[in-house]
């Protein structure tokens, strides 16, 4: 542990962001004193090479908010984001809501409440029923705050429920009258709830809810007394972690790959020693809890994991196994890529991630060997590694607990995302058939729609743009509110992109944002999902979009990129589709004088617009 604090004073010192490696070792921090040393070494954090994501916090709260702060710089590092957090004034938080106090163009507002928000000071405790009217009102008038600070900013706000405090129940001597309180509180928290409901932009952590997993109190008397410090560091490090899950969401640094071992973590046992019928899988303990590990594993699936199997094993045994073996609930057809064979771990993996499309930094690899994880950690630092050894019992928990693959708001793409991959591992079996690429893009038969975004589809083109890095122009990450405010508004337009072939449908894999002036249309961002990239999508786009400006009478259009740490590969996008360089990595295009980029193999469709479908 000290080693790590210590090599995050040297990064800071150095001016360099944490590697891979460090900040896996930063998020794999559990105790709260340690994470609370970790953040405040990490105050001074640089990055200047950009290897990671910007997120602005604002924090406000009617309580001392204690070690908060550095627990969650702390764990948004770890997650591979460079926070800026700024606290409002202790005692403000009202005024801080109502009067938009905080930073405007922050990503994530995060409140902090305690029970004396809500609860009124003159609470009779032998009928604390009377209290019901009180709390509603609380509650109506903090919705109304939050009302206030959403219309002033695209941020997720983040509030959470309130655990009731023991001496405040345990001061109802009635067990009746004390069943009562708890009623309404459970109430009042459900109201709590029920207010993510009303807007994408608010989010709920169910603070009352995951404390009982902790085995912590969560309030210390003493603090409480001397600092109106209503929680301990253990329960402010629950709730930090859970505002890292949303603004990692938020800004697309989940992963989307899970990669599996097999011998002692998807069944316990050796395959090639004790044979399909000798390896522990379903029944009693242990084999009840690899079969749990492999229905969450499947669960994940469904929700748009895309699994990989990594095992050192001769293919066909494992295959017959999978396919034979009563228990198992994971088929050979559940995984996107099997690399079952000899070869190193790190080999396959990163054979996998060639084969998906996909980056080392979008990869969880779940092993039990020591041996085997110790050097995919060594060889490929990017890549998650999460322990599968020890007491199976606690399988489930080591892979979902840190909250990898969260995604805002599941779409109907998320779902169809491991059937989308095995459909690209074909593809690349067909090209292998051709004299020439050409030829196997002409056979692929590939159709491009591209359309308005609506109201349905703005969730997917947020998610798009937060989750995109290859492919992505600016970096300039529309989020859902930004995107459908967009789409009323005359000087904008969102498209999708959305491809389909031979081998089946892609779903909406790529959004353009443009801001639309009388005498030039400007491209904010266009982004595509890499399993796409090479085909000629990309210029079909910018071919649609130079038609739309010439249906317009708009003279001219551009573009513009802004290289990152990842986005190389579309460095010479613009140019390739016919555009003129016009100084500071802008570009311009004359679309009633400039020949069409899209490709001859290329059928594209435009959908109608929102006007013209009302």
């Amino acid at each position: 542990m000290s080693d790590t604090i210590t090599s995050l004073k040297d990064a800071v010192a150095s001016g360099t962001a944490p590697g891979p490696a460090l900040r896996l070792a930063l998020s794999r921090i559990d105790d709260p004193a340690a994470l609370r040393r970790a953040g405040r070494a990490l105050a001074g954090l640089a990055d200047p090479a950009g290897e990671l994501r910007p997120v602005r916090v604002a924090v406000v709260a009617d309580c001392t908010v204690g070690a908060f702060e550095p627990m969650l710089r702390a764990g948004l590092v770890g997650a591979g984001a460079l926070p800026e957090i700024v606290t409002a004034p202790y005692g403000a938080f009202d005024l801080t809501l109502a009067t938009g106090g905080f930073d405007p163009d922050c990503d994530v507002l995060s409140c902090l409440l305690d029970e004396s928000y809500f609860l009124p000071g003159d609470l009779d405790h032998a009928e604390p029923g009377t209290a019901a009217g009180h709390l509603t009102e609380r509650l109506e008038h903090l919705r109304g705050l939050v009302t206030a600070a959403l219309a002033t900013t695209h941020a997720t706000l983040v509030l959470h429920t309130v655990p009731l405090p023991g001496n405040v129940r345990d001061s109802v001597l009635s067990r009746r009258a004390r069943g009562e309180l708890t009623r309404l509180w459970y109430r009042l928290n459900l109201g709590l709830l029920e207010l993510a409901e009303a807007s994408p932009q608010i989010e709920v952590v169910d603070l009352a809810g995951l404390l009982g997993d902790v085995a912590a109190p969560a309030r210390d008397d003493r603090l409480h007394s001397y600092a109106d410090l209503p929680y301990t560091d253990a329960a402010l490090l629950v709730l930090a972690r859970e505002v890292r899950r949303i603004a990692q969401a938020r800004l697309g640094l989940s992963k989307k790959v899970l990669a599996l071992d097999l011998d002692n973590t998807l069944w316990g046992g050796v395959l090639g020693e004790v044979g399909a019928e000798g390896v522990a899988l379903g029944g009693l303990y242990p084999g009840k809890a690899y079969k749990e590990l492999q229905r969450a594993a499947h669960r994940l699936r469904e929700q748009g994991v895309v699994l990989v199997l990594a095992s050192k094993n001769d293919e066909e045994p494992v295959r017959r196994a999978l396919l034979e073996h009563p228990e198992a609930v994971l088929r050979p057809d559940d995984f996107s890529v099997l690399v079952v064979n000899w070869e190193s771990k790190a080999a396959n993996l990163t054979q996998a991630t060639r084969a998906l499309g996909l980056g080392l930094s979008s990869v969880v690899f779940m092993d039990d060997s020591p041996f085997e994880r110790g050097a995919v950690e060594a060889q490929l630092p990017e890549v998650t590694v999460v322990d599968a050894g020890g007491d199976p019992a606690g399988l489930v928990t080591s892979l979902v607990r840190h909250g990898w693959f969260d995604v805002p708001e599941l779409t109907g793409t998320d779902r169809k995302r491991p059937e989308l991959y095995r459909a690209r591992s074909l593809r690349s079996d067909f090209s292998g058939g051709f004299s020439s690429a050409e030829d196997y893009l002409k056979a692929l038969d590939l159709k491009v729609t591209v359309e308005p975004v609506t109201r349905f589809t703005a969730p997917r083109a947020a998610q798009l743009a937060a989750r995109t890095n290859q492919f992505n122009l600016t970096g300039v990450r529309f989020d859902e509110a930004a995107t459908v405010a967009m789409l009323t508004d005359p000087a904008c337009l969102v498209a999708s992109v959305s491809v389909r072939d031979r081998f089946g449908d892609e779903g909406m894999v790529g959004a353009a944002w443009v801001a639309r002036d009388a005498d030039a249309w400007h491209v904010r961002n266009l982004v595509l999902s890499c399993r796409v990239l090479g085909r000629g999508v990309e210029f079909a786009v910018a071919g649609w979009l130079a038609r739309q400006a010439r249906e317009a009478a708009v003279p001219r259009l551009t573009g513009a990129f802004v290289p990152s740490a990842k986005n190389a590969v579309a460095a010479a996008f613009w140019e390739k589709a016919g555009f003129v360089p016009a100084g500071e990595g802008r570009f311009e295009f004359a679309p009633a004088d400039m020949p069409d980029p899209t490709p001859s193999w290329v059928d594209v469709t435009s959908g109608s617009s929102p006007e013209e479908d009302a």
